[in-house]
């Protein structure tokens, strides 16, 4: 008798909360504009971040709600982009594609050591102790903030300098906001042509802490038939829009700084 009088209370009990729970899902619904889930759909789905928003539902939403544009999914690309405006009826625009460049050869060998650092391996940890491990004070220093930080499986590190792989590469800058020393930045995928080397000390300084360093010697801005190279800080700098990516700059330039892509 008394099991069955604990089962009917149990049962009892079971049964108003089944009914009080149906009445507050009701009650407290919220409507979900369906073209979240649809502009989700058209996202890189990683919850990279690049976008700004904590993950891809948040951007949707936002896209949803007119905050951000078509091309609010850097990693998405075109594709993100055109499926975005077709869901909202928006212009999804032109795209430059992006890539992220590491700017700097100063590979274990070719750039002179500080001293040997045995510590956490975290760029930004090295990075304050002593100016880092690398007497370049421009230098990539190659313990990899940029490798956890990509989700795509794009940076590497290779010789104690990271490395991106371009095809796996979506552009999404996060590696960019990785980096302690500001070595890679975006550039459009066409820009084939690089100074890989961002040394803004004096040529013999330059010259003594690597062997890849730009020296500033002008040798490039001499050469450039379009008048696309100049000299400023001390190292060269490419204007993209006169570059016509012929090379040539690549070829005279004594340290090898400068490379075609």
């Amino acid at each position: 008798m008394q099991i069955i009088l604990a089962t009917l209370v149990l049962g009892g009990i079971g049964l108003i909360f089944g009914v009080l729970l149906t009445v507050a899902s009701k009650k407290f619904h919220v409507e979900v504009d369906p073209r979240i889930e649809e502009v989700s759909s058209y996202l890189a789905g990683a919850n990279c971040g690049a976008c700004g928003y904590p993950g891809c539902d948040a951007c949707a939403q936002a896209v949803v709600e007119g905050k951000v544009g078509a091309d609010c999914c850097p990693p998405g690309g075109a594709r993100a982009a055109e499926g975005i405006a077709k869901v909202m009826g928006l212009d999804a625009g032109s795209l430059v594609p992006m890539v992220a460049r590491v700017l700097c050869q100063g590979n274990i060998g070719v750039a002179q050591d500080r001293y040997i650092y045995d510590g956490y391996r975290s760029c930004l940890a090295a990075a304050g102790i002593a100016g880092g491990p690398k007497a370049c004070h421009f230098a990539c220093i190659g313990l990899g903030d940029c490798v956890d930080q990509c989700a795509f499986g794009a940076v590497s590190i290779k010789g104690g300098v990271a490395w991106i792989d371009a095809a796996k590469c979506t552009g999404c800058g996060k590696c960019v906001d990785a980096c302690p020393r500001s070595v890679i930045s975006l550039f459009p995928m066409d820009a084939k042509v690089l100074v890989r080397c961002r040394n803004m000390e004096p040529a013999k300084l330059a010259n003594a802490e690597c062997m890849r360093s730009c020296i500033g010697c002008g040798r490039c801005v001499r050469t450039c038939k379009y008048d696309a190279i100049q000299v400023v800080d001390g190292f060269a700098h490419i204007d993209l829009d006169k570059c016509t990516r012929c090379g040539d700059c690549a070829e005279v330039c004594p340290h090898k700084c400068i490379v075609v892509t």
